[in-house]
């Protein structure tokens, strides 16, 4: 009994060898394939350069010409939109303003084929018959004005300049914590501390082009258009004082600072020359 059951248990430990051996040697032999994932990378979107802007809602021209640093008035010529710029949600905007057609100038009258041909006259022969000598009348005595009285000018007002340098002032007191970085920095303005709740002032007189939150970066924002070359903004409020289209007067209080978009309690404010940040400390008065 001993002898079959050393004999069975030494068949068992050689199959066991034989069956290790036998796995080793199709590990060897087959090749390894490493699991592949055959899904593709979404395609990267190329926010840098956008051609084509869908109007979200909430949007204004103005709030999409400052986003993209360009003129709101070639935006308007490159989608043909006048004045005074009414947009619609979804409505898709051409961004490349650089291919606007140039305004074209007025066209003279076509001239008439009657006109163009030169006329012909006909000469005729003098007349045998004497003409009446013509009475001439004295024209009628017309009373005189008085000399004193002097003719009263209609009244007219002087155009507004469109692009004249208005009369900045401070939008607000404190501290400057970081200055102009240049039309392709970081920052686009001035960032001036205070707190929370001080006032903000428009830094020129205008109308509100813009108030909303709708950029990014920029927390509860305001952009007042001063005329056709000067825009400013007011960003990272807490309140937001007036509405879009109304007109406000320079020193007016506009807002509450605040740190919306932020993370501390500033002001950050820019101006645009012709859609293009301008250094704010060039323009406003020295302290």
């Amino acid at each position: 009994m001993r002898e079959r059951y050393s004999e069975n248990q030494s068949t068992k430990s050689r199959l066991i060898v034989i069956s290790i051996i036998v796995l080793l040697l199709t590990a060897c032999v087959a090749p390894y394939s490493a699991p592949v994932s055959d899904r593709a990378q979404p395609p990267s979107r190329k926010l840098d350069n956008p051609k084509i802007h869908r109007v979200g809602h909430g949007e204004t021209l103005y709030s999409i010409a400052w986003r993209y640093g360009i003129d709101y008035r070639a935006l308007a010529q490159r989608n043909h939109i006048a004045r005074p710029y009414t947009i619609y949600p979804n409505q898709a905007l051409k961004l490349d303003v650089g291919n606007a057609p140039a305004v074209q100038a007025p066209r003279t009258a076509a001239t008439s084929s009657s006109a163009a041909k030169p006329k012909t006259t006909t000469v005729k022969p003098p007349s045998t018959v004497k003409p009446k000598p013509k009475v001439v009348k004295a024209p009628p005595t017309v009373a005189r004005r008085s000399e004193n009285k002097t003719p009263v000018k209609p009244k007219s007002t002087p155009p507004a300049s469109s692009g004249a340098v208005p009369a900045w002032r401070w939008p607000t007191t404190g501290n400057v914590l970081s200055t102009f970085q240049g039309n392709n920095g970081l920052n686009k303005g001035v960032d001036i501390g205070g707190n929370l709740g001080q006032p903000v002032l428009a830094a020129a007189s205008g109308q509100v082009v813009y108030a909303g939150s709708g950029l990014r970066g920029y927390g509860k924002l305001l952009i007042i258009k001063h005329n056709d070359i000067y825009l400013s903004a007011y960003a990272h409020n807490q309140n937001i004082r007036v509405q879009e289209k109304e007109l406000v007067k320079a020193g007016q209080r506009i807002a509450d600072m605040g740190s919306s978009g932020t993370d501390r309690v500033k002001l950050h404010f820019e101006i645009r020359r012709e859609g293009k940040p301008v250094d704010p400390m060039k323009y406003l008065p020295k302290r």
